[in-house]
């Protein structure tokens, strides 16, 4: 009677284990609670397409941190795309579309470019994008019970930017806070190498063989707000837009016929830096502890 139960168990037990270990996970499905929708705009191609509003987050997670990061940078990010989502959607009520698929907004990739980018890794990392995205579903940041601008980048230099000191507006909750975790970012530091003669040409400047570099304005994390190329006032913003650098933090020198920039940090600098994130979360943070850390006195909400 105990070898028929044993052999009973064995026969129900094996092909279980079988399935746990060989088989590969199937990609987990999102179960839609509201019918809210939200209208995203191919830049490249102008074409609007309507979209059930998380099915955009998961898109837009996907596109701006890497599914490698960890799971509560990843919720972090949900929020924050979220946030910022629901913030344009107001600014554009009476347009045609909510957002644009590109960084003018927030990078949103659909599941095909997904699955060219990922290849073979593509249902393990769209499951840890939709578990982030799931797991903060409907929750998004406010400040006095107003969806903030939930602003982020990818590197900062130590430290984030007071919204002032490279937008328009002082917002309250968008404050330099330091992100001394951004140090472990790939793209920390970078260098650029120019000939003198093509450096003039991206900038518009008239060739000199001498380059008098003078900063007139840095904001208070030292990035250059504006500077004088040999006498001629140039937006520190636009010169790295013009150079294709990684951030306006750079430091110019000449030697001879060739000009060498090194930069730190990549992007604007302002909110929730990406690599801080991850490196708070490497650090046993929480996502709604790193949310708090960079966008200051907020709260989260769900729908």
């Amino acid at each position: 009677m105990k070898k028929l139960i044993i052999v009973t168990l064995l026969v129900i037990i094996i092909p279980f284990l079988f399935v746990k270990i060989f088989v590969k996970t199937d990609e987990i499905k999102f179960k839609y609670i509201t019918n809210n929708t939200i209208r995203v705009k191919d830049e490249k191609t102008g074409v609007i397409t309507e979209m059930p509003f998380e099915e955009y987050i998961k898109g837009v997670v996907a596109g701006e941190m890497p599914a490698t990061f960890e799971l509560e940078a990843l919720k972090a990010q949900a929020v924050a795309s979220r946030s910022y989502a629901m913030y344009q959607m107001t600014a554009t009520k009476d347009k045609d579309y909510d957002v644009l698929n590109t960084t003018a907004n927030q990078v949103y990739l659909t599941d095909q470019q997904l699955k060219e980018n990922w290849k073979d890794k593509y249902s393990e990392k769209i499951n840890k994008v939709k578990k982030a995205v799931g797991q903060t579903s409907g929750e998004y940041l406010t400040y006095n019970d107003q969806v903030i601008n939930a602003m982020f980048f990818s590197t900062s230099v130590g430290a984030t930017e007071n919204s002032e000191e490279v937008f328009v507006s002082a917002l309250p909750y968008l404050r330099s806070v330091d992100s001394i975790w951004d140090k472990d970012s790939p793209v920390y530091v970078d260098t650029y190498k120019f000939t003198l003669e093509d450096f003039y040409n991206k900038l518009n400047l008239p060739f000199n063989q001498t380059l008098n570099i003078e900063v007139t304005s840095k904001t208070s994390t030292g990035r250059t707000r504006s500077l004088k190329i040999n006498g001629i006032d140039i937006n520190g913003r636009d010169l790295a837009t013009k150079l294709n650098l990684r951030s306006n933090y750079f430091e110019i020198i000449q030697n001879e016929n060739n000009v060498t920039i090194t930069t730190k940090g990549f992007g604007h600098g302002v909110g929730m830096s990406q690599y801080g994130a991850n490196g708070m979360a490497k650090e046993g943070y929480k996502y709604d502890q790193i949310l708090k850390h960079y966008y200051k006195n907020t709260k989260i909400k769900k729908n």
